[in-house]
């Protein structure tokens, strides 16, 4: 009977609800869309355990995972940008810099170092997606025209690592004339026997592609990465045709003749070493830094810039 059973009101809810998982403890994959304990992946060099899918690092990271454990130094660390064509929006170029700079705690989107992979010297330059999409403004471009030019001088190899959406817009001509200025020291690079080993990451388009991403004597990639000029729904909409599977990945690209190697991230360091130990079979034996050069590179006054060195 309805009257010998006692209704139970339901508890009011105090406050929001709230989930007891703590924030960042799994991550979703975006390969195969499994969850994964944020631990287990970062422990995998945050590749998925379930489909190698590779998320995607930080220049922190990748230089770790290149670099051996000895000495390193940073080259050129105090060259910053400036809004040197003034350019304005809802949001100014000079702060959004000024934002990057302090959540970052970088100048902008390159770091170049000196060490050893695999005990052979090397000039590493990183790129870092994280600052304005890794976008290629006059700083980038003119470190890693140093790092080529670092790598003559101490004769060694260079070995570049590509993660940008483009040139930066808010530089104009400026950002586009990196693409010339570091081609023509990769040549320089080039006359001298010096290695370069280019390695691309998700996801490298713009700029960066059409110019040194793909200059190296070996261009490598991680598996899965996005490498383009054009975004592929933009060539879409201006063919009017549907693009195949996989178009613009670094699998697409190597079967294409784009590409030398696509690689594992664990296998890289192993493979970039390799490569460079061939290139450099039969050439002359590398040596060491100019007596009395300074482990930051030039002095600041002796250095070439583009002009937009801060005060």
């Amino acid at each position: 009977m309805p009257w010998f059973k006692k209704a139970k009101k339901p508890k009011p809810v105090r406050g929001p609800l709230r989930s007891t998982v703590p924030e960042g403890l799994w991550v979703k994959c975006e390969g195969c869309k499994e969850v994964i304990y944020s631990k287990e992946l970062t422990k995998n060099l945050r590749i998925c355990p379930k489909c190698s899918h590779h998320f995607r690092i930080g220049p922190t990271e990748r230089i770790d995972l290149l670099l051996d454990d000895g000495p390193r130094s940073e080259l050129f660390s105090d060259i910053r940008p400036v809004d040197a064509l003034g350019f304005s929006d809802s949001r100014s170029y000079r702060d959004r810099l000024k934002s990057y700079q302090r959540r970052l705690g970088v100048k902008d989107a390159v770091s170049v170092l000196t060490g050893e992979i695999e005990g052979l010297p090397v000039v590493l330059a990183v790129m870092n997606y994280l600052f304005m999409g890794g976008s290629m403004g006059s700083v980038v471009g003119e470190k890693i025209t140093l790092a080529a030019e670092e790598a003559l001088e101490r004769r060694v190899p260079l070995v570049v690592v590509s993660a940008s959406g483009g040139a930066r817009m808010q530089e104009g001509v400026l950002s586009l004339m990196q693409m010339a200025k570091i081609s023509a020291a990769l040549a320089r690079l080039a006359d001298a026997r010096l290695p370069y080993v280019s390695i691309l990451t998700d996801p490298t388009t713009g700029g960066v592609t059409a110019s040194f991403a793909m200059l190296g004597d070996v261009n490598l990639a991680e598996p899965g990465a996005l490498i383009g000029f054009a975004g592929p729904r933009v060539i879409e909409q201006t063919i009017r045709q549907s693009l195949p599977d996989g178009f613009q990945r670094s699998e697409f690209l190597l079967e294409k003749g784009f590409l030398d190697l696509v690689v594992e991230r664990s296998e890289m360091k192993a493979t970039v070493a390799r490569c460079l130990r061939h290139l450099a079979a039969g050439r002359p034996a590398q040596g060491r830094p100019a007596e009395g050069r300074p482990a930051e590179g030039r002095p600041a006054e002796g250095r070439r810039t583009a002009g937009q060195r801060s005060a």
